[in-house]
């Protein structure tokens, strides 16, 4: 058996979780040429490539998920040895990965990852935006934030808010509607839409709420959005009478297997407390 190398290891994470060898090396310090040694010797220790070199970068080979996986716990043990070694004196310090839809990243998450940042400069918080359910960025994350109505068998942990759901357009005469397509296609705002528009009233198709919001905002149709970003848009208005209010439950989870330790434990805690704060502006309680 080889005997691992965690340097070696170290860098092959960090550019599984940047995708690129100069994010990498700018993030560890390092100058590019330093990175791909890195991780010319741990896969030519193990045989086998760990990445697959495309155009937009390195991307990690799916039948490599686990090494990166087992790279992270032991990054995390390793923290927390020398946590618990110093007498838990040490403060806390490395990143924080949480993932969650690209418009609570973007809305909502970036505040507080931007919190956090100040707070400490040894802690930091990287956001894995993605509207599917994808077991690579699960495995990614230490932490994830997702509306659904339940979570799947290997996500553990609690609801800490409702995300509301309402119908906006720029005009109030508005008779189309802009659909919702990929993942967005399995929300409850898209079986609502599916069970009480007619399809001949259905109108240009998207997989992002961003992206909805922008269409709404140009006219011409009637876009189901999060309440927290539709109510902040000042080109919509709500649309109380075109579809009930609705909401679901807002989830922070981890994955089953993800290592606790008590730096974990308190960015939870705190994103907790955070989410809960913007309980009202996540449902959409405030609006007229």
């Amino acid at each position: 058996m080889h005997n691992e190398n965690w340097d070696d290891l170290r860098y092959v994470l960090t550019v599984a979780e940047t995708g690129s060898v100069l994010q990498a090396a700018k993030h560890l310090g390092v100058n590019h040429a330093t990175v791909l040694r890195h991780v010319a010797a741990f896969e030519e220790r193990h045989g086998a490539a760990v990445f697959e070199r495309t155009a937009r970068g390195y991307q990690l080979m799916p039948d490599r998920v686990h090494v990166i996986r087992a790279a992270q716990d032991a990054e995390v043990a390793i923290r927390e040895v020398s946590r618990l070694a110093s007498g838990g004196r040490q403060g806390f310090s490395g990143t924080i990965r949480i993932t969650s839809t690209d418009t609570l990243c973007a809305a909502v998450l970036s505040q507080f990852a931007k919190d956090i940042s100040a707070g400490d400069r040894n802690l930091s918080v990287t956001l894995l935006s993605s509207n599917a359910h994808l077991d690579l960025i699960r495995e990614q994350a230490h932490i994830v934030v997702r509306p659904s109505v339940a979570l799947s068998d290997d996500l553990v942990g609690t609801a800490v808010a409702e995300l509301g759901f309402a119908a906006y357009a720029k005009h109030e005469n508005e008779t189309e509607w802009f659909v919702m397509t990929g993942a967005l296609s399995r929300s409850i705002a898209a079986k609502w839409m599916g069970d009480n528009v007619s399809p001949d009233h259905f109108s240009t198709a998207c997989d992002s709420f961003l992206t909805l919001r922008e269409m709404a905002a140009l006219g011409g149709g009637i876009a189901v959005l999060p309440c927290f970003i539709g109510d902040r848009e000042k080109r919509l208005i709500r649309l109380h009478k075109a579809m009930p209010h609705m909401s679901v439950p807002l989830w922070m989870a981890r994955h089953v297997d993800t290592i606790e330790t008590q730096q974990l434990r308190a960015v939870r805690k705190r994103l907790g407390e955070f989410l809960a704060d913007q309980s009202a502006t996540l449902l959409g309680a405030t609006a007229d």
